[in-house]
């Protein structure tokens, strides 16, 4: 997959632990930054990669902040983005198989890298269910349709 992946300068330090391994797994991807811990704003990064998910440029996304919601109020902002907040692995995996999110946010300052880097591989590896899932997709994009006019 290709993976989009962004962080403000509190999430600076996990995504330079995450994009390795991203490689590792054997996935390419996207930076689009920062590029260090000086102070930024997160809605920048959490634009940019989720236009890159919403254009089909990247498969999915990972947003990181210092608690991973501002960040992913931001991604959430596009359209045909549906991203999360996750903090372990059964919230990444109900993400994706209950939601089809396509972006994962995770909060810094709230997990370690370990348990960050099991909440990855979880989310890249877990499919949409499908089934009544689908119905409830269908209904959150008739909800964007109708502010997008």
């Amino acid at each position: 997959m290709k993976i989009a992946i962004g962080s403000d300068h509190g999430g600076f330090d996990l995504k330079e632990v995450i994009r390795p391994y991203l490689i590792e797994l054997g996935h390419e991807v996207v930076d689009f930054g920062t590029e260090s811990h000086e102070s930024c704003d997160y809605p920048i990064y959490g634009q940019k990669v989720g236009e890159a998910v919403s254009f089909g440029d990247c498969d999915r996304g990972i947003v990181i902040c210092g608690t991973g919601i501002g960040i992913s109020v931001a991604a959430n902002k596009v359209p045909g983005i549906r991203g999360g907040v996750c903090t372990n692995e059964f919230m990444a995996a109900m993400s994706r198989e209950h939601n089809d999110a396509n972006i994962l946010a995770l909060g810094a300052r709230v997990i370690g890298e370990g348990l960050a880097l099991r909440i990855v591989k979880v989310f890249l590896e877990t499919e949409f269910a499908g089934g009544r899932h689908q119905r409830r997709i269908d209904k959150i994009r008739e909800i964007e349709k109708k502010y997008l006019k």
